[in-house]
């Protein structure tokens, strides 16, 4: 490669990352392949002529014990680039699934279930507007070994070739196959893969090179001309479980008398803290989400829930608006990165649902970007329940006199004046629209994995101890099935 060459293509895709940032345009440039393929060299080599104030690249090991307690996506979301940004993976997902499928760790139900989530990934941010290239660098196991045999020799960077790499080379011819498997299932139009003869490596720089530029123009052209739109799916197309439960079946008139109350709320809140102790034991992570219309009560329910929990093992999240940072994300972003420990709990008060009822009645999002977003949260949720998780899902459902009733309670309490503002009013007055939402919502993300819970919230306390009840249920049948460790 003539160094002419070089710095043109240097100087086009210094040009088109300057572009990209201007067009707010997310890029994810991914690099794998055998230890000593040159992803290093050409990672060097690619980011020179490029603003280091616009890229960030990431060198991806093994997991550590803090990762391998939530599940292995977590830590690619949390890298994820926000829209002003480059993203550069030295080695990626793919890693992980590599070595747990030539280890023998990872069985083929395993390793299915496993592309399906990276697939669901990859096509969940190229539907959101990122750039995803994925180059996988070749090279032959006689060049490989005279790489690893002069690193070697180098006292400088002989630390690099462990017993681990020795390993690995060793098994290059059943590497061999899995790399193909792992190319084959995983070529996607939105993230398709660029194999690169790496071999030499400056003509594995100059294909590499060219190849990026190719991509970052074509992603470029088809922003600028409008035509980078994923179509809605239309209504057949999307989820749907008829077997969801309906918000007109809530019987609103049931009651609980306060002393049945109290004696059933010691009961179910000190099984509660049985249950946490045990699911921190056994390392079973739990998400609670709760949803309803505004002054259904779901802090008061929350904190009856938490009460005899350990605070050291439970998080409430409570949900607003996004901020600038989540906004130049993927929606799910900030979702993913507070999934809990193994072991810990997780309440979001209000989640990802805002998507499909608030983003969707204001006009937040597009109709294709919410309409596609039942089969991404479904898809986010069983990436969950892969990991082990149980998810619970409350709506909270109270009349449309009884939320007028606790307007005016709170208009008249100096204490709980400040939960009540102009917002609360003018969502009351789409009241219709906000409940045909949520039933749809319901409809189309009542998976076995994760179903819905319908409260009858009109009587608070009543929908306190169903909510007690259905969190212990479900952690225990949880419990039941789950090995222990």
């Amino acid at each position: 490669m003539s160094h002419s060459k070089l710095k043109s293509l240097g100087e086009k895709i210094a040009f088109l990352q300057r572009r990209c940032r201007e067009l707010r345009i997310p890029v994810l440039v991914v690099f794998e392949g055998l230890s000593a393929a040159g992803k290093g060299t050409l990672i060097n080599r690619l980011i020179q002529p490029m603003d280091p104030r616009g890229f960030k690249v990431s060198c991806i090991r093994d997991p550590n014990g803090e990762e391998r307690l939530r599940p292995f996506l977590w830590r690619f979301w949390n890298r994820t680039p926000s829209a002003d940004r480059m993203a550069i993976f030295d080695r990626s997902w793919y890693r992980t699934i590599l070595e747990q499928e030539v280890s023998g760790e990872l069985g083929m139900e395993g390793l299915a279930k496993a592309y399906i989530d990276i697939r669901s990934f990859e096509r969940q941010l190229f539907d959101s507007g990122t750039l995803i290239v994925k180059f996988h660098l070749q090279v032959s196991k006689d060049e490989q070994s005279r790489r690893l045999a002069a690193i070697q020799e180098n006292p400088s960077t002989a630390w690099r070739v462990t017993k681990e790499v020795l390993e690995r080379h060793k098994r290059y011819d059943i590497y061999f196959p899995a790399i193909e498997r792992m190319l084959t299932v995983t070529n996607q139009p939105e993230a398709p893969w660029t194999v690169i003869d790496a071999d030499d490596l400056d003509a594995a720089t100059e294909s590499t090179m060219e190849s990026l530029a190719l991509r970052l123009e074509s992603f470029i052209t088809l922003v600028e001309m409008g035509k980078l739109k994923v179509p809605a799916p239309k209504s057949n197309e999307m989820p749907y479980f008829a077997n969801a439960p309906k918000i007109s079946a809530a019987k609103m008139e049931n009651s609980l008398d306060n002393d049945a109350y109290l004696e059933l709320l010691e009961e179910r809140q000190s099984r509660i803290h049985e249950l946490q102790s045990e699911a921190y034991r056994r390392r079973i992570p739990v998400v609670i989400v709760y949803e309803g219309q505004d002054a259904a009560g779901k802090g008061g329910n929350i904190r009856r829930l938490t009460q005899r929990m350990d605070p050291r093992g439970y998080e409430v999240i409570p949900v607003a608006a996004p901020n600038d940072l989540e906004l130049a994300h993927h929606y799910l972003w900030r979702f993913w990165k507070e999934f809990p420990k193994a072991g810990h709990v997780t309440i979001f008060d209000r989640s990802w649902y805002g998507r499909v009822l608030v983003e969707r009645i204001e006009g937040f999002c597009k109709k294709g970007d919410w309409k596609r977003a039942y089969g991404e949260i479904n898809e986010m949720e069983e990436n969950f329940y892969h990991f082990g998780c149980v998810l619970i899902k409350f709506w909270i459902q109270i009349d449309k006199k009884e939320q007028l009733r606790r307007f005016r309670s709170r208009e008249e309490s100096t204490r709980k004046r400040w939960k009540l503002n102009e917002e609360d009013w003018r969502n009351r007055e789409k009241w219709e629209l906000y409940e045909e939402a949520a039933q749809e919502m319901i409809d189309r993300t009542h998976t076995s994995y994760a179903p819905w819970t319908i409260i009858e919230g009109n009587c608070k306390r009543l929908a306190r101890i169903q909510a007690l009840e259905t969190v212990i249920e479900a952690i225990s049948e949880r419990l039941e099935k789950a090995p222990e460790k």
